[in-house]
């Protein structure tokens, strides 16, 4: 990355605008954020590249501890990706939540511990690799391990997030047998916390599944991803709104991997490529939040177009 591409802004980019815009929706219930935020190809437009120099140099470590901080000053709201992979410690909690205004809120995803059914062949596994999770969907180890030690910072989460990999055969035989699985995982959960879930098999998105979901008030995470449908055809959905609030994660084009966005995208500095089926639908969501007047949770990531602050300001722009 050439020093000109890291400190220069692109000129379409104005971060106290969009700060101000995304203040007064939040105001109205309307909650748009990235997913993740620790990236140096945002600096020049969220990030002062000024606040990351150690004698005259941009410090890489200085910047992934600090910048949540700089972040909070232009959006209200951040998904932590982080969680997925770890179930944090108390002292990681500790320093999260402390390293950003108290005004921040954070939609968390639930540790894989908890949602993979089957770990993946991938090295990180380790021995773990293909086997069976003994732990898939354990209330008791999630209430445990991750609320109990979340709970100091509860006002300052908006929203839980189960995401669920693609189940296949070997998994599940069928839709229904997940939704048995689902519906007594969530059933078994405590009332006062926002929940949601995301799942990536296309075939499971229906009347039963959001009946669970219903049944226990949880919401349908709306998610552009590589083999869902377009988010407008799940928001259009019959009874898609099971919750008195709504997510949307807005991750990748349809029929796009995440490697090849990646490796198409990075180092994540501008848009590339205009996804205007996900801006609408985006818009749609948070039109249908400000009429209802339940609380709207969007966030982007820069594997959809190539950069999520500008695909947020785009977004906005129109509201």
């Amino acid at each position: 990355m050439s020093m000109r591409s890291l400190f220069e802004p692109p000129p379409s980019f104005d971060r106290a605008s969009l700060a101000r815009t995304l203040k007064r929706l939040a105001a109205g219930g309307v909650y748009l954020g990235t997913s993740s935020w620790k990236y140096p190809g945002w600096i020049g437009q969220v990030y002062s590249p000024e606040r990351y120099l150690t004698r005259g140099r941009f410090s890489q470590r200085r910047f992934e501890t600090s910048c949540l901080a700089e972040y909070a000053e232009t959006f209200p709201i951040v998904c932590g990706d982080f969680s997925f992979y770890q179930f944090p410690s108390e002292d990681y909690w500790r320093r999260l939540f402390h390293s950003a205004p108290a005004s921040l809120l954070y939609a968390l995803k639930a540790p894989e511990d908890v949602t993979v059914k089957v770990f993946p062949g991938h090295a990180r596994y380790g021995a773990r690799a293909g086997a069976e999770n003994p732990s898939f969907l354990n209330a008791a180890l999630f209430q445990d391990a991750f609320l109990g030690l979340l709970e100091p910072y509860r006002r300052q989460t908006a929203v839980l997030i189960f995401e669920f990999g693609t189940f296949s055969r070997r998994s599940y035989t069928s839709g229904g047998a997940f939704l048995a699985d689902l519906d007594r995982f969530l059933g078994a959960l405590p009332e006062d916390w926002r929940y949601s879930v995301e799942i990536r098999n296309p075939e499971y998105v229906g009347k039963e599944y959001f009946s669970c979901l219903r049944a226990h008030g949880v919401a349908h995470v709306f998610n552009a991803w590589t083999r869902m449908p377009e988010l407008g055809r799940q928001i259009e959905t019959p009874g898609a709104f099971t919750a008195d609030f709504s997510v949307v994660r807005a991750l990748l084009r349809r029929g796009r991997s995440y490697e090849q966005a990646v490796k198409a995208f990075e180092p994540y500095e501008r848009v590339q490529e205009v996804n205007t089926g996900a801006r609408e639908a985006m818009r749609s969501v948070a039109r249908r939040a400000r009429e209802t007047r339940q609380p709207a949770f969007l966030f982007v990531n820069n594997r959809l177009e190539g950069n999520a602050p500008l695909t947020i300001q785009a977004i906005v722009e129109e509201q």
